[in-house]
């Protein structure tokens, strides 16, 4: 991904490869689509660490966004997300389910294009240039950083057998990256959170993940803000975290029971 003032293109490649999205408003989501356009057709991107790039900041901008520019960026990458992310724009609504709202404009030109420039899908994109970022699949239904103010759930480094706590959140996966899938499983890669015993305090532990065991199933209830272990009918609960990591406790309207996926992907 480039920034969209910080970049440098060779005119004739730029009007070959179909210039800026004119469908798009003002700024702001442009450096998004024309990252995906160049990589799905045919062409790279490179950061040259040597560059230098100045660019004026304005105190006030000369110009208006239609709408205000939250309607604006949520039309122009929403038009980006609709040309060049196929089905895995399904994605992009989950995390920002306000842009359905938002009209985006006839994209029949851009298709076109996409279509001359014999440009690739984007699961190809996600294959060959960016195959390190874990992608939800079909049996997740939610996705991300399980969330809790301002900690997230995080497996601290342990593999099987180890407890989990909270670390404060950083956004960028690895530890703090679980899904809840169709068969009521939290998963971190091949291991499941797994109640030890089904009695209030128990603890939480990292094993392997197994299709029946009942240690291991898991519900979104309260409008998806707690995760109930449907075993015990326990809440995963923080509030030991500190001295002997995460427990199961009777449901409760304490904070140490709220949690919150990056994304839900269910309907």
């Amino acid at each position: 991904m480039i920034a969209g003032g910080l970049f440098v293109m060779d005119k004739d490649y730029f009007e070959l490869l179909g210039k800026y999205d004119m469908m798009m408003d003002v700024w702001g989501g442009e450096n998004l689509e024309i990252s995906f356009r160049v990589w799905q057709c045919g062409g790279s991107l490179e950061i040259i660490p040597c560059s230098r790039v100045g660019h004026v900041f304005r105190k006030q901008h000369p110009y208006t966004f239609p709408g205000g520019s939250g309607t604006v960026f949520a039309r122009n990458t929403r038009r980006a997300a609709e040309v060049w992310m196929d089905e895995f724009k399904n994605f992009y609504y989950a995390a920002v389910p306000s842009a359905r709202n938002v009209p985006y404009g006839n994209i029949q030109s851009r298709m076109e294009m996409k279509k001359r420039l014999g440009c690739q899908p984007f699961k190809w994109y996600l294959e060959n240039v960016y195959p390190e970022l874990r992608v939800p699949d079909h049996q997740d239904i939610a996705f991300g950083a399980l969330q809790q103010g301002g900690n997230c759930l995080d497996t601290l480094g342990h593999f099987a057998d180890g407890v989990v706590g909270v670390y404060e959140c950083h956004n960028a996966g690895g530890n703090q990256e679980w899904a809840l899938t169709k068969d009521k499983s939290v998963k971190h890669m091949d291991l499941c959170l797994t109640v030890v015993d089904r009695i209030a305090g128990s603890q939480i532990k990292l094993q392997g993940c197994r299709e029946n065991d009942s240690r291991q199933k898991w519900e979104q209830i309260e409008s998806n803000s707690k995760l109930r272990h449907m075993g015990s009918n326990l809440c995963l609960d923080s509030r030991s975290a500190r001295t002997g990591g995460l427990t199961v406790e009777v449901c409760s309207s304490n904070l140490n029971q709220q949690w919150k996926f990056t994304l839900n992907l269910q309907p």
